[in-house]
This record gives structure tokens, sequence and C-alpha cells, in this order.
């Protein structure tokens, strides 16, 4: 008995594939302007119903402008962010981690207010981080985002 235990282990084992199906998650909004060079990362990766979203910034998706005042700057990220759990299949009751890095800690009670009325309950496990600056040097925040199906 003990051993047909083992041996129907072994074939279960054997019968999953051996690396998880990788999907790129490039909404069409994401796609770069005329002329503009494709960015060096993909807004997403969708793996065994988990989703990876890289950082996103509070900026226009075509111009690449951060908004002066910060409350929309954190809409319009957390906005982007929702464009790609959109086109993954998922919404924001899907996210189960959140990572947060502000310029400014001082601005981590407006942004909080902001990310607050997106995640009103049953909120994501959640890191905020202080950094000294960002990639995109107008930004003051940036995002990145782990959902599941």
């Amino acid at each position: 008995m003990r051993k047909s235990i083992c041996a129907l282990f072994t074939f279960a084992l054997l019968s999953l594939p051996l690396s998880a199906e990788k999907k790129v998650i490039v909404p069409p909004e994401f796609a770069p302007a005329a002329g503009a060079a494709a960015p060096m990362f993909n807004p997403g990766i969708l793996v065994d119903g988990t989703l990876y979203i890289s950082g996103q910034v509070g900026a226009d998706l075509k111009t690449r402008a951060v908004p002066a005042d910060f409350d929309s700057e954190v809409k319009l990220v957390l906005a982007n962010i929702g464009i790609v759990l959109k086109a993954a299949g998922m919404t924001y009751k899907n996210v189960v981690s959140v990572q947060i890095y502000l310029t400014d800690m001082d601005l981590f009670a407006r942004m909080n207010a902001v990310y607050g009325k997106v995640f009103p309950d049953q909120r994501p496990t959640r890191t905020t981080v202080g950094v000294t600056k960002l990639a995109l040097a107008t930004a003051h925040l940036e995002v990145t985002v782990t959902a599941r199906k």
C-alpha cells in the first residue's frame, strides 16, 4: 500500500509542468507614442494566476507628464494600475500586496487618504518606503502590486 501511494505521488509530481507559463500583460493604453522607444519593462506578468505589476508612477501614459497636484498623481498611479489589472481580467479586489515608494514621507497621509478610497476594506498587505528619488525625476511615488485570481 505504501509503495503504491509513493508511486502515485511521484507520478503526480512528474505530471506537473516543469515551468509555469508566463503571460506578458501590456494593455493598449501602455503602447508607446508614435516614434517613442518602448520601455525596458512590461507593465505586468501573469504566472499561474498571480499578476506581478511593475512599478508604476502617476504619469500620463502618453505624455509622461506628472500632475502638479500630489493627490492627482496618486489617483493617476492607481488608475494606471487598474488598467493593468483589468487587462489581466482582475480588479483591485484581487490585489494581495502593494509596495509604495515615496520621495517625501511627509506626503504619506495624503497618499493614504487617496489609497483608502481604492482599497476601502479588506486591504492588501502593504509596505511604504521613503526614497531619495525615482527613475522619473518629477514623480513623487512609485507603486508595485501583486494580485491573485
